[in-house]
């Protein structure tokens, strides 16, 4: 078995991040390549011809390609299914749901958080402009929804980590690394979502110097 991740250079991506800990999670072996957006070459065509799209991240497996997170989370679900390897979705139909609209809904909103607090600013660089009127009230929706979303004392959503946790505690850090206040449940759950294994090699990535692309 063959699997690469075709990833972002500077590995900021937060698409490419949930696919890698969902690999490292569900403890697959897999290659990491890094393709570089300044240089355009997830638009060289043989890159944009293997995957369709030409969106990163995007996975090899044994030929097989497949682009977007959401769905390649899914894919990784179905042909590495439990108990050989580990969950990364919850087990029952209703957690399973949830669970989805968790992440397409950070994969779909709260665009003001993403812009003014992008990724550049958790791997690189700090913000340093307070969040507009926009984004305050963004980081507000999300805060109201997260409460409701995460168990008091819980650090997952459903009793035990699955890929939602990532993706929102993604979405929370780049709230939390910039220095905003934050409910003390979700900090509890951001802070220990970060710390797992998984995600701390994503964070311990060698970077290049960031170009603007």
């Amino acid at each position: 078995m063959a699997l690469t991740l075709y990833s972002d250079s500077f590995s900021i991506s937060p698409y490419s991040f949930a696919v890698f800990v969902a690999l490292e999670e569900k403890g697959i072996p897999f290659t990491l390549s890094k393709v570089s957006l300044p240089d355009k070459a997830h638009h060289r065509p043989e890159y944009r011809d293997a995957s369709v799209t030409g969106r990163i991240p995007a996975i090899d497996h044994d030929g097989f390609w497949l682009a977007e997170s959401a769905a390649i989370v899914d894919y990784l679900e179905e042909v590495f299914p439990a108990p050989q390897y580990k969950r990364a979705l919850p087990e029952g139909p209703k957690e399973r749901a949830r669970a989805r609209m968790v992440m397409q809904w950070i994969r779909s909103d709260l665009m003001p958080i993403r812009e003014e607090r992008s990724t550049h600013t958790m791997f690189y660089q700090r913000a340093h402009q307070p969040l507009s009127s926009a984004g305050q009230a963004a980081a507000a929706r999300l805060y109201e929804s997260a409460s409701k979303l995460v168990p008091d004392g819980a650090t997952s959503m459903f009793g035990g980590w699955t890929q939602a946790d990532t993706d929102l505690a993604f979405m929370l850090q780049r709230l939390l690394i910039n220095g905003h206040e934050m409910p003390a449940k979700l900090r509890h759950f951001t802070e220990a979502q970060w710390q797992r294994p998984s995600v701390q090699k994503w964070v311990a990535l060698e970077r290049p110097p960031y170009v603007a692309y």
